[in-house]
């Protein structure tokens, strides 16, 4: 696969951003014509040569040792989801006939009982993409908004950046945004073949601009813990905390399960409960006027 573009954006963009003094460097006379480093004082720092990383950044990692690569990593003082994306780029990068294909990872039945057990907790199993491929009742009622869209799965990117209800459900939607590109940055270099996620971006990249701007920035990250608020349009604020696990699947997949809990004795448990029952509500509604079997 040819990923060149990919890596010279982001090293250059992780160059870009450090000074030579955050690197330990002594400022060099005279005036700079590029932000943050030069490549000859990446090179300097990594212990290569200059030729060599420029060859570098110009694309050309396939077949670079692991220990060159980490010196790299250190020399741009990438933080741990960087250096696992870098690490990613490389592996994309050797030769491979591995074809584009379509997203294969299930969510097993079991994985479904144990979410209906959560009756306190939202929790749902999302993969790389960010498609909503199984959840649970209040999972389904705190993204209600996501779930709207009449697509399926339910994909949270794309209501993120195309549904302009989205600027009011995320009380910081540019911080919301960061993190949601991010995701998929990293989700694109850990499987590059995967014509779903790339279909996606490029939908995502051509209708929206706000996207486009932070695609472009080549950020990624690992999410594994925090805190995030809701505007819910049927309880008001929550402001929840997650926990994201990896799941286990038997062919080439990611899938992700997370997990929102509130504080105790906090407004938003408080607003989490009835969130609860406004959508056993709903539920009990909807299944009122099914017709009968």
């Amino acid at each position: 696969m040819d990923n060149r573009s990919d890596i010279r954006d982001f090293l250059a963009s992780r160059r870009a951003r450090l000074t030579p003094q955050e690197a330990g460097l002594l400022p060099g006379g005279g005036r700079r014509r590029v932000p943050g480093l030069r490549r000859e004082e990446v090179a300097v720092l990594a212990g290569v040569s200059t030729d060599w990383y420029t060859r570098l950044e110009k694309g050309h990692i396939a077949g670079v040792s692991e220990d060159v690569l980490e010196a790299v990593a250190r020399a741009l003082q990438l933080d741990e989801a960087e250096r696992a994306y870098l690490f990613d780029l490389a592996r994309a990068a050797r030769p491979t006939r591995a074809p584009q294909r379509r997203s294969r990872a299930r969510v097993h039945p079991r994985v479904q009982w144990v979410l209906d057990s959560m009756t306190s907790s939202a929790a749902f199993v999302a993969n790389g993409r960010m498609d909503i491929l199984a959840a649970n009742t209040l999972a389904r009622a705190l993204y209600s908004p996501v779930f709207d869209d009449p697509r399926r799965p339910a994909n949270i990117a794309r209501f993120q950046f195309l549904d302009p209800r989205a600027r009011d459900y995320h009380t910081d939607w540019d911080g919301a945004a960061k993190v949601t590109v991010a995701l998929l940055r990293t989700e694109a270099g850990r499987d590059p073949h995967d014509k779903d996620l790339r279909e996606l971006v490029g939908e995502l990249s051509t209708v929206s601009e706000e996207f486009r701007t932070r695609w472009a920035a080549h950020d990624v990250r690992i999410h594994h813990a925090g805190t995030k608020q809701f505007r819910h349009p049927a309880v008001g604020t929550l402001e929840l905390v997650y926990h994201t696990l990896d799941l286990p699947t038997q062919d080439h997949g990611k899938l992700a399960l997370t997990i929102y809990t509130a504080e105790p004795g906090s407004p938003s448990e408080d607003a989490l409960k009835l969130l609860a029952s406004w959508a056993a509500t709903s539920t009990a509604v909807r299944t009122a006027g099914e017709p009968t079997a």
